[in-house]
C-alpha cells in the first residue's frame, strides 16, 4: 500500500513538473494561429494551453486568450478576459502592459457604443503607472466628446509642453482642439521642446468666425502650422464633401488659403439666410 502510494506521488509531482514547464511546441502552435488570424482556433488553442499549464505559460495563455477575443471583435468578453489576466498579477511588464493599454481601446470603444458604464476606465487609465497607458487613454478620450474627455485636458496640455516626439505632440494638439480649441491659447512649449513644422507659419494664425442672422456665434483663432495638421487629417467623406460643394482638391484649397496676405478675407455667404462666414489671416 505505501508502496502504491509512493508511486502515486511520484505521478502527481511528475506531472505538476510538466504543467509548469508547458509544451513548447503546443505554445507554438497557438501562436501560429493567431498570426494566421484564424482568431478561433488560436483562442480556444491558448484556452487549451492555460487549462492546463501554470506560471508564466498560463499567464501568457491568458493573454493570449483575450487577444482573441478581441480581434473577433467580442469586445466586452475582451475587456473581461484582460480584467482577468491582471488579476493573476502577471510578472511579465510588457504584457500586462500591453494588456492595461488594449483594455482602454476596449473602454473607449464600448463606451461609444452606449456602454457608458466604461468611462471610469478610461479616466483611471489617465493616472495608470506607465506613460504609454496614460497617453493612450489621454488620446482616446478625445473622441468621446468635450464632458467624457475632459479629465484628459491636463495630461494632453503637458504632453505638448513636455513631449519631444514631434508626431505625439501634434496628435495631443489635435486632441486639444477637438474637445476644448481654447486650451492651446495658455500652452507655451518647454524650451526643450523641438521646433514644429520648420518655420513655415511661425507667429501666423487661421481665424474663422461665422455669422448668423447678424451675430457672431462661432469665433476660432488657431495656429496656422495646427491648422495645417487639422485639415490634412480631415476624412476622406469630408474631403468628398468639399469636392461637391465645389472646392476643387481639398490639398490646393489649404495651398491657396495659406497663400492668403494678412488682411485677405474669404467671406462667404452660408447655405441659410444670414448665415456668413469668415476665414483670413493674421
Amino acid at each position: 500500500m505505501k508502496r502504491v502510494l509512493f508511486v502515486a506521488a511520484l505521478l502527481v509531482c511528475a506531472t505538476a513538473g510538466v504543467l509548469a514547464q508547458g509544451d513548447p511546441e503546443r505554445l507554438r502552435a497557438a501562436k501560429a494561429l493567431f498570426f494566421d488570424r484564424k482568431y478561433a482556433e488560436a483562442r480556444a488553442a491558448w484556452q487549451q494551453v492555460l487549462a492546463t499549464s501554470r506560471g508564466a505559460d498560463a499567464d501568457a495563455a491568458a493573454y493570449w486568450v483575450a487577444r482573441a477575443s478581441e480581434q473577433l471583435g467580442e469586445h466586452e468578453r475582451a475587456f473581461k478576459e484582460y480584467d482577468a489576466f491582471l488579476a493573476r498579477k502577471p510578472a511579465n511588464r510588457a504584457l500586462a502592459e500591453e494588456a492595461r493599454t488594449n483594455r482602454v481601446g476596449l473602454a473607449a470603444r464600448l463606451y461609444k457604443s452606449e456602454r457608458r458604464q466604461y468611462l471610469p476606465v478610461l479616466h483611471e487609465a489617465l493616472s495608470d503607472p506607465s506613460k504609454t497607458v496614460r497617453y493612450y487613454a489621454a488620446l482616446q478620450s478625445c473622441g468621446l466628446g468635450s464632458e467624457a474627455g475632459r479629465p484628459a485636458l491636463p495630461l494632453l496640455k503637458t504632453m505638448v509642453q513636455t513631449e519631444t516626439d514631434d508626431d505625439l505632440v501634434q496628435r495631443a494638439k489635435l486632441c486639444l482642439l477637438r474637445l476644448d480649441p481654447k486650451a492651446l491659447s495658455d500652452i507655451r512649449p518647454s524650451a526643450s521642446a523641438p521646433s514644429r513644422n520648420g518655420d513655415a507659419g511661425r507667429g501666423r494664425t487661421l481665424k474663422v468666425r461665422i455669422f448668423e442672422q447678424g451675430r457672431r456665434k462661432v469665433s476660432v483663432d488657431v495656429p496656422l502650422a495646427l491648422a495645417e495638421i487639422v485639415f490634412k487629417s480631415l476624412p476622406e467623406d469630408a474631403r468628398r464633401e468639399l469636392r461637391l460643394k465645389g472646392y476643387g482638391d481639398p490639398e490646393r484649397f489649404w495651398e491657396q488659403l495659406v497663400k492668403l496676405g494678412p488682411t485677405q478675407i474669404i467671406d462667404v455667404e452660408g447655405d441659410e439666410e444670414g448665415q456668413r462666414i469668415q476665414i483670413w489671416i493674421e
